[in-house]
């Protein structure tokens, strides 16, 4: 249940002053236990007296499930898939309601997409959100191969015409279906889902770990009315075929707030849909737990907590850029410090941190939202990304002004992000002036842990990386054998390839001279910077990685 809902209603009750409400709030998250067991643990209120008043409050009824088993006939009243997705059991019936147990009471949107989804009356149960989540997973354990199979056979009744579209989009079976697939990519932690039409089929896959996987797909014929309920969901025109359009869902899948951007790119055959899936709860924005090189966390840690100047993290899409970045705003948030972000678009909401979205559409650009910023008295300021030399020089000149300044560049190496400021238009002596250090990353897969084996490499793959049986003597090398716990890729989960180029005087005065990159780095590696093949050599031979990940990535 949601913390902050819970302590509102306590406070309108008047059971809670809005400073008591705060202090809870407050002490909830330090400790990491559940707001209900912060009341009950101060004596403010009963367990059953809390679930009481939030039925009361929302119309609803308190059930004691302690002893309660639900049996074959009201468990058929809620697909398998459903329950899970939106974390939902069955109680009773009766001939108007169907009584529904809710782990989230609170959330008026899942009401209704079970009212939809079920097409019939719903009566919201309150209860303990641990027993409705142990009585859900043992209910309905069985039931999992055949969600998708349930769902199909209900799919093939549709006709999937244009003029029923609209229609059919918020039809129960399109939207059991659509919200199937969203649960089993969010199951998957995928990052991407992609919805693609072609001339004989409409295809469904989904990234996870940087590589597609994909999904049974369903009948052709009803990717209009698949697309139209992506559409819907995301509050974008059902109407509008011709045009890309762009839009967001919010929603919660099993328990975890997700929000995901959406784009639409009309085809030759179709509008082709891709959700970019922003799940916050598995995104860790720690610094601790980015699995930093030591000397790096150090240096990032220090460089964080000057005044001034700029901090660039680079690499191409999908390197974990924003994360980084964003982990170390959330090391100084602090109440002291005023931190402004320009993004586009913003990625994940931080409490504390003002953020604005960049709109071109309404030439709300990078430049013009800095300019804005300078006069809102920051202390830090994140740029989303520096594409042009306005927003670089505004950067720079927030930098001289007392501003520390975190942004991104595209470039391969961390020394040509300082190269690339200077191509851009910037002059020399400013970038050597205000540049702390630029931070190259990559995001490559790690070894699953459950059948990783060891493996003699052949000669052929250690001269791609410049080594020799003498350089490596008794070192092991491992990979993934493949087993269901990795989708027998032999790969689970990522991790960050990291090359910090530490600005200093000598590396400034080849900048001011406008030395080419490739000087630059070469001055860099004598001064002892590590490079992101180095990089990927220590997870090589710590048995995080492939030599495969490595090559192909660095």
């Amino acid at each position: 249940m949601n913390a902050d809902t819970i302590i509102d209603l306590l406070v309108n009750r008047e059971l809670l002053s809005p400073d008591q409400g705060q202090y809870f709030l407050e002490e909830s998250r330090q400790n990491g236990t559940s707001i209900v067991d912060t009341l009950e643990s101060h004596q403010l209120i009963t367990r059953d007296g809390l679930y009481n008043l939030i039925a009361d409050d929302i119309g609803g009824v308190y059930y004691d499930l302690s002893g309660f088993e639900p049996s074959p006939q009201i468990l058929a009243t809620l697909p398998a898939g459903t329950a899970r997705l939106h974390q939902a059991l069955p109680i009773q019936f009766d001939e108007t309601s169907l009584y529904i147990a809710l782990v989230d009471p609170l959330d008026p949107n899942t009401v209704e997409d079970l009212r939809f989804a079920l097409n019939q009356e719903i009566r919201i149960v309150v209860a303990d959100p641990a027993r409705i989540l142990e009585l859900i997973n043992k209910s309905y354990a069985e039931k999992a191969p055949d969600d998708f199979s349930d769902v199909m056979s209900e799919l093939s009744g549709l006709t999937g015409s244009t003029d029923d579209a609209e229609a059919e989009a918020n039809s129960a079976p399109i939207i059991r279906y659509v919200d199937l697939v969203l649960f089993q990519a969010i199951k998957e932690r995928a990052s991407d889902i992609h919805f693609e039409p072609f001339e004989d089929d409409f295809k469904i896959r989904y990234r996870v770990d940087g590589a597609l996987y994909e999904m049974a797909p369903p009948p052709q014929h009803l990717q209009l009315s698949i697309t139209s309920r992506i559409k819907v969901m995301s509050n974008l025109n059902i109407a509008e075929r011709r045009l890309p359009q762009d839009g967001r869902i919010m929603k919660t899948i099993g328990g975890q707030a997700v929000d995901m951007r959406v784009s639409t790119l009309p085809t030759q055959f179709g509008e082709s849909v891709v959700l970019r899936v922003l799940d916050r709860s598995s995104v860790n924005l720690d610094l601790n737990n980015l699995n930093l090189p030591p000397y790096i966390a150090e240096y990032i840690e220090e460089t964080i907590i000057k005044p001034n100047g700029i901090f660039v993290c680079t690499g191409p899409t999908g390197a974990g850029k924003t994360t980084t970045l964003y982990a170390c705003l959330r090391k100084i948030n602090t109440i002291d410090t005023k931190i402004l972000t320009a993004e586009d678009p913003v990625e994940y909401d931080i409490d504390g941190i003002i953020q604005v979205p960049v709109n071109e559409a309404i030439g709300l650009n990078f430049g013009r939202v800095l300019r804005a910023f300078l006069r809102q008295d920051p202390d830090r300021i994140l740029v989303g990304e520096m594409r042009d030399l306005e927003t670089a020089q505004i950067a720079i000149q927030a930098s001289l002004t007392g501003h520390l300044v975190f942004s991104t560049l595209h470039t391969n190496d961390a020394p040509g992000a300082v190269t690339r400021l200077v191509d851009m238009g910037c002059e020399p002596f400013l970038v050597a002036a205000t540049m702390q250090g630029v931070l190259a990353q990559r995001l490559l897969r790690t070894i699953c842990p459950n059948c990783k084996v060891p493996y003699p490499p052949n000669d052929t793959i250690l001269s791609k990386l410049k080594l020799t049986r003498n350089d490596v003597g008794a070192q092991k090398f491992y990979t993934g054998a493949g087993c269901p716990t990795c989708n027998n890729t032999g790969y689970k989960g990522r991790q960050g390839l990291f090359e910090l180029l530490d600005m200093n005087d000598t590396l400034r005065d080849l900048v001011t001279q406008r030395v080419g990159t490739v000087v630059l780095k070469q001055k860099a590696i004598e001064m002892g910077m590590k490079t992101l093949r180095e990089d990927g050599l220590r997870c090589i031979f710590e048995g995080i990685t492939t030599i495969e990940e490595v090559l192909k990535y660095t």
